[in-house]
């Protein structure tokens, strides 16, 4: 992980994020971590094959039950959170958007694999930066889901948002996952489709 050099303190705004983020070239991933530009690690294979599952298995449900919406991997999200400018590793957002478009700021899930770099502690905190992210995605009032997904062995934890508040549950190989809003029902296996551990 790199820190961006900036000022003494080294913080930036949003603002200044946004700016410093597109004088980098299109292969580097910045998060605005507390203030603190941080470049991620570059993901490993499981975790992309792992990302494109989930994008393919959502927008194959998104064609039928809501094609006004779709999957994408890595949508740049301006959420307004101050410090806080994540990259969610897959995010459903609106299917109307402009060429050459790079930010959205209404997304409907939110999906994160966990990395190393999510283990990072958010400067400032003694908090997980994945944990953070967590938190500003289920903050995000468009947001119906919340999914943050292990790499190492098949585990995901899922927020869904009803009219009651939010509902957490965790489920593992055995399990399925489902998701109404987005027309998507699978096990929970298909998401570590042509992964190591599905070898396992």
């Amino acid at each position: 992980m790199q820190i961006a050099a900036h000022d003494r303190s080294g913080r930036m705004s949003a603002l200044e994020f946004r700016s410093f983020q597109a004088r980098r070239p299109d292969h580097e991933r910045w998060e605005l971590i507390g203030g603190v530009a941080m470049m991620m690690t570059p993901p490993t294979i499981a975790h992309n094959q792992i990302a494109s599952n989930l994008e393919r298995l959502l927008n194959d449900a998104l064609a039928r039950h809501a094609p006004a919406w779709l999957a994408a991997q890595r949508p740049g999200l301006d959420l307004g959170a101050g410090d806080f400018r994540p990259e969610p590793d897959v995010g459903v957002i609106d299917a109307d958007y402009d060429p050459g478009q790079r930010f959205v700021d209404k997304a409907y899930l939110l999906a994160e694999v966990i990395s190393d770099t999510d283990e990072v502690i958010v400067p400032g905190t003694d908090r997980r930066w994945i944990d953070v992210k967590r938190e500003l995605y289920r903050e995000h009032p468009h947001c119906l889901a919340v999914l943050v997904i292990a790499q190492d062995r098949m585990h995901v934890a899922l927020d869904v948002r009803s009219e009651s508040g939010w509902t957490s549950i965790t489920c593992d190989a055995q399990g399925e996952l489902s998701l109404p809003s987005f027309g998507l029902m699978c096990r929970v296996t298909d998401l570590y489709e042509r992964t190591p551990v599905s070898r396992n």
